[in-house]
């Protein structure tokens, strides 16, 4: 009875690669989509009249990130703080190894600020955007072509304030065939498309990290060097924020390194 339900057991397992990638990605999925990030005293609406925009574009980047919930006392009543609001994407897709990877962009070397820096698609909400999740799509397709069709959103993470006073917001995607992705970038926004492991954002390894203070709170400025294709990339500041908090919350561990600043730690799954 035994030797017959391995048999079974044998012949109902997936034993080709893209069925066990599949199931592999869709356990991950179901895992995603119970992560509640941690509850947050900011109201998400807008006012054109308040903080400013990142860049003319309303691209997404900035050397420092603080945690919505370590942000200021003071930003966080809705009555004296209505910052405004952007997505960022973080398309993850499994390689021929099994390990999960995140996809990048290299900023184009014509925009006004910060060219040339990586990033993750995304930028700032518009008219018409029905919540994040859509603003991440949408500046994923404008950017680097990815169709929505391709990509299913899983889950969303804590905000972000960058340093301009930007409310962004991580929106956590899985694509399940990375072949099917054909990318066409906007040459002016996008130089350049990569991907890197997820896991490295965990690992205390070819990276480096900065102290700095922004309106009476510390926050850690993480630098991490990749090599990809023979190019070097430096993954820093917001992005780099992003993706340790992504990583941390997909593999359910915190990272081998301090994450915030000493006075503020993150509820870890």
């Amino acid at each position: 009875m035994r030797a017959f339900l391995r048999l079974a057991a044998m012949a109902t397992s997936p034993t080709n690669p893209n069925q066990i990638r599949s199931l592999r990605l869709a356990n991950l999925a179901s895992q995603l989509r119970l992560y509640k990030p941690p509850p947050s005293s900011l109201d998400a609406s807008t006012s054109d009249e308040d903080a400013p925009v990142v860049d003319a574009r309303g691209k997404v980047f900035s050397p420092m990130a603080v945690a919505e919930s370590a942000a200021p006392a003071t930003l966080s009543h809705p009555d004296l703080f209505r910052p405004k609001t952007a997505s960022v994407l973080i398309c993850l897709f499994e390689d021929s190894k099994g390990d999960l990877r995140v996809i990048l962009t290299k900023r184009s070397s014509n925009l006004s600020s910060h060219s040339g820096e990586v990033s993750l698609p995304g930028g700032k909400t518009e008219e018409g955007d029905r919540d994040e999740k859509e603003t991440a799509l949408r500046e994923a397709k404008e950017e680097i072509g990815l169709e929505p069709s391709l990509v299913s959103v899983v889950t969303v993470l804590q905000p972000f304030l960058s340093k301009h006073l930007l409310r962004v917001t991580p929106v956590i995607a899985i694509l399940e065939d990375r072949d099917a992705f054909k990318p066409v970038l906007n040459p002016a926004e996008v130089e350049e498309l990569f991907d890197a492991p997820l896991e490295m954002f965990l690992k205390d390894e070819n990276k480096r990290v900065d102290e700095r203070e922004w309106m009476g709170v510390k926050y850690l400025v993480h630098f991490f060097d990749y090599k990809a294709e023979n190019k070097m990339f430096l993954i820093w500041g917001l992005t780099a924020s992003v993706l340790i908090r992504a990583a941390a919350v997909v593999y359910q561990r915190p990272p081998s390194f301090t994450e915030q600043s000493p006075e503020f730690k993150f509820p870890y799954p």
